[in-house]
């Protein structure tokens, strides 16, 4: 048997956690570490949330903690067998093992068990099935360790059980697929099958979760093979994205943006023609505001925006920020630069303070100009030369250049 003793695992031992494990042992329930924090302690990463699994019940838990003076979080975990308890400024998230027992794709009835085994049934992939004890000890009913080692994203048990009780498995198959997986199209055939017979049931599912995988998916590895991929298997009409994906451009921005730390609308907007596309992914998934405005921005500018000739390649974006009467134009800009793979220009960018017009009324009224309207075609004269002059005139040049206006 495999017992882990890596400096991540060690580090888990915090003073809160060592309290927890010994209010389970004095009362024998078992306690032990699951799902994704059990992946990526074998991936030997840092897990960013651990999720604990018992066999002790919701009440047995409450009993337990709230005797020792425990702190519980209220949160809606509980029908689902979840306590959260908090202890030494740390929360401890603990869910009694469970069977589920009617599934309709999207909710489960819940059974408890003490059968670690006929828990790990019920999870979506072999890698995010595997529990660790405390003393290191894995538990790994569905030989997950093995194919995390070999880099195969697996359903546990059969595949079509698994995405029919619950449709989204099959976009978090594609995203730790993304994650995991080393070359593309390295999937089961069965697998794929199962996916695309079952593709239709994704139309059921919210657009807000659908959308919080597919964002994961697109700043994931092997984006181009999995966006296509959606096309082969049916899925991308069910999940908002438009039926005539423009495959090519996604295939070149793709490339371009890999490094280049995108927003996830920047990399799915390769994949829109028009602004209609960013319209009907936004009615089925209810994107936020600023992500739906950047995708109608790079849908407009991202053909006839560019890099000038010559000297000042920056030129045309800077004027564009300039002449914008919106705040965050800046960062708009900086994600079209990545969308057209310009790493250089987006650094300087990056570096560059938007400068701010040296001339005001008052200038004008110094210098005898009375009349508002006067000042206003002035200042709009000025600050055509200022342009012009690529922002470098100081307000000497500007307000000399008004004697001879």
């Amino acid at each position: 048997a495999m017992k882990l003793q890596s400096p991540q695992f060690q580090a888990l031992f915090t003073p809160g956690l060592r309290s927890v494990a010994e209010l389970f042992e004095k009362k024998n329930y078992e306690l032990r570490i699951a799902g994704g924090a059990v992946r990526d302690l074998l991936s030997g990463m840092t897990p960013q949330d651990i999720d604990f699994a018992t066999t002790a019940t919701p009440a047995e838990m409450k009993e337990m903690f709230t005797s020792a003076g425990v702190r519980l979080i209220n949160n809606k975990g509980e029908k689902h067998g979840t306590i959260t308890a908090r202890l030494h400024e740390q929360n401890f998230e603990i869910t009694t093992l469970r069977i589920d027992v009617v599934t309709d794709g999207r909710h489960a009835e819940v059974e408890f068990t003490t059968d670690w085994e006929k828990d790990a049934e019920r999870r979506d992939l072999t890698v995010n099935s595997m529990f660790l004890g405390l003393d290191g000890m894995l538990y790994d009913f569905f030989n997950g360790y093995e194919d995390l080692k070999n880099k195969k994203i697996r359903f546990v048990g059969k595949a079509t059980e698994r995405i029919q009780e619950d449709y989204l498995r099959i976009l978090r198959y594609f995203r730790f697929y993304g994650r995991i997986a080393e070359k593309p199209g390295d999937h089961e055939p069965s697998t794929l099958q199962a996916i695309k017979e079952n593709a239709k049931g994704l139309a059921g599912i919210s657009g807000e979760r659908i959308w919080v995988e597919l964002k994961k998916i697109l700043l994931g590895n092997h984006v181009n093979h999995l966006v296509r991929l959606m096309y082969e298997l049916d899925i991308a009409q069910y999940i908002g994205l438009p039926l005539d994906g423009s495959l090519e451009e996604f295939d070149r921005v793709t490339k371009n943006i890999q490094n280049l730390c995108p927003k996830p609308m920047t990399v799915l907007t390769s994949l829109f023609k028009v602004k209609d596309d960013v319209t009907n992914l936004d009615l089925r998934l209810k994107i936020s505001k600023e992500e739906k405005n950047l995708g109608l921005f790079l849908v407009k500018h991202r053909q006839e925006l560019t890099k000038a000739v010559g000297p000042e390649p920056l030129r045309p974006y800077q004027d564009f920020i300039m002449d914008s009467r919106e705040a965050n134009t800046n960062s708009k800009i900086c994600e079209l630069l990545k969308y057209q793979g310009e790493e250089h220009l987006l650094r300087e960018i990056q570096q560059w303070t938007v400068p701010s017009f040296p001339v005001s009324g008052h200038d004008l009224r110094k210098m005898g100009v009375s009349s508002g309207k006067e000042i206003g075609t002035a200042l709009q004269q000025l600050r055509d030369e200022w342009k012009k002059s690529g922002y470098h005139m100081d307000k000497e040049e500007l307000l000399s250049c008004l004697k001879k206006l």
